[in-house]
């Protein structure tokens, strides 16, 4: 891995805690809800916040699907029993079932993005009836490949965890003491039975952390990338996947407001007035 990836896990882990803490506090908030799907990522969010705001302030949502892996679910409460979150489950499969009935033969991804939204409905309810914050769980490694789903997963009030690669999340995740279980494991959105996310992406995170990382903070090149010892077919794969997904990374676009003409103080009184 390279040395670059690694950071002082202490400073980081206050840095992130203060962040919280700050932006929650600072929008006028004291809670927060997250999705807790039994994977790193949102246990280190889960770490964090709890963390940041105590565990009492931290509301942790189970959102199983009927086809989920048990294990992620089981996952999910040892996080949440170690941490001493408040909780709560919700069995997404009846919002979901209803929009596949409209069209049984649609694609897994299709299912896998109504999912992935279908909870993200169930957490900004939640955090309407706790009066809390959504926070996000994605890392860096996601974001510059685009693998989440717009609306779904990559809604938050805030993502605590954005700026860290994938190793560095199981890195900071080991650190604070989470199950070695969840952190070692292979990482799923669960959206279908044996879903894995590298067998989608079709290369490891370990590979994707370091090229994104030479890609984007270092600058290379792919000829220089390759004298680090990455297969060309590899790095290609990764820029192809963030080529296809950097609209994701944009605010949609819009036209500007068009004025026909200078408009004054002096003009919108006189309007008023008339």
């Amino acid at each position: 891995m390279l040395e670059a990836l690694h950071f002082d896990l202490k400073q980081e882990t206050d840095r992130i805690a203060a962040f919280i803490a700050r932006h929650v506090h600072d929008a006028g908030y004291e809670r927060a809800v997250l999705g807790i799907s039994g994977g790193v990522d949102s246990a280190l969010v889960a770490a964090l916040c709890a963390r940041a705001l105590g565990p009492a302030n931290v509301y942790g949502m189970l959102l199983p699907y009927e086809t989920s892996n048990p294990l992620s679910l089981a996952h999910g409460r040892m996080v949440i029993e170690q941490l001493g979150l408040a909780s709560g489950l919700f069995q997404i499969t009846p919002m979901v079932k209803a929009f596949v009935a409209r069209d049984p033969d649609m694609s897994g991804v299709r299912r896998g993005n109504i999912m992935a939204r279908c909870r993200m409905i169930a957490l900004y309810d939640q955090s309407a009836a706790w009066d809390a914050l959504v926070m996000g769980t994605g890392n860096r490694t996601e974001t510059l490949l685009g693998y989440f789903t717009l609306y779904g997963d990559s809604a938050a009030a805030l993502r605590p965890i954005s700026h860290l690669y994938k190793v560095q999340v199981r890195a900071l995740a080991t650190h604070l003491g989470l199950p070695a279980e969840i952190v070692a494991k292979d990482p799923s959105a669960d959206l279908w039975a044996g879903q894995t996310d590298e067998d989608e992406l079709g290369f490891t995170y370990d590979d994707a952390d370091q090229v994104l990382y030479l890609l984007t903070e270092a600058g290379l090149t792919e000829k220089e990338i390759v004298g680090h010892g990455f297969a060309s077919a590899t790095i290609q794969a990764i820029e192809r996947r963030m080529a296809s997904s950097a609209f994701k990374l944009e605010e949609p676009p819009s036209l500007p407001t068009v004025v026909a003409t200078a408009v004054t103080a002096s003009s919108v009184t006189a309007e008023i007035a008339d």
